[in-house]
């Protein structure tokens, strides 16, 4: 009987493990963690920002990489993340980094059902957990709004997308307004008519193109540097 205890309790916490690894592998922790162990600690003076986000962030840092580096911005996006996936790998992937300011944008994934059903209060109580693990660690919090898109070409079911981020980017700028936190407005200078993304900014309605990253750096360039210069 002993002996079927041991192994029950065995393959039980073999199990847990399993599912411990395959979380850490969902969350990406090890996406970043060769380079983030590579990355020295901020010499005296050295303003560091962290942009933390999803395939918009990623696809940015690989479109324009001159952008990053010669602003001395990390980016740390990984396709296809949610708010939670960010949350849960926030610590290693920016307090740990002692950037003077965080970019956080998210929420389009969420949006589009990537991991579950969307929860406008969960995805945005994400947001602001993570606004508050950064101003709590002395960063200067930078939050955006979701870019716009008129359906995810992924998940077509989907309905009411504009409007959906429409409202998810009223409680961020609210949250930042009341908090003091800064604010940028990639929506309102990326959207059409029909508050879709603008054909020449995005290839596939929620990715940006060239162009339409050029948009993002000069309105998010001009944000940071008023904070920390």
């Amino acid at each position: 009987m002993k002996k079927i205890i041991l192994v029950m309790s065995f393959l039980s916490f073999f199990s847990l493990f399993s599912r411990a690894q395959e979380y850490n592998k969902m969350i990406g922790l090890e996406r970043y963690a060769e380079a983030n162990a590579a990355l020295p600690a901020p010499a005296k003076g050295e303003k560091r920002v962290v942009f933390i986000g999803n395939s918009i962030t990623e696809g940015w840092v690989n479109v324009h990489p001159d952008f990053f580096k010669s602003n001395n911005y990390i980016g740390r996006g990984i396709g296809g993340q949610t708010s939670p996936q960010l949350l849960s790998r926030f610590r290693q992937d920016v307090i740990d980094l002692k950037p003077v300011a965080v970019v956080i944008n998210i929420g389009t994934n969420d949006i589009a059902q990537n991991t579950g059903i969307y929860d406008a209060d969960f995805t945005f109580g994400n947001i602001k957990s993570m606004a508050e693990l950064a101003d709590a660690n002395g960063i200067k919090v930078i939050l955006s709004s979701v870019t716009p898109a008129g359906e995810y070409p992924w998940r077509k079911e989907i309905k009411n997308v504009p409007e959906k981020i429409m409202a998810l980017n009223a409680n961020i700028e609210a949250y930042a307004k009341a908090k003091g936190f800064v604010y940028i407005d990639y929506f309102s200078l990326m959207c059409d008519e029909s508050n879709a993304m603008k054909a020449n900014f995005s290839y596939d309605g929620v990715h940006p193109t060239k162009e339409g990253y050029v948009i993002m750096e000069t309105a998010a360039k001009s944000m940071i540097d008023s904070i920390i210069k």
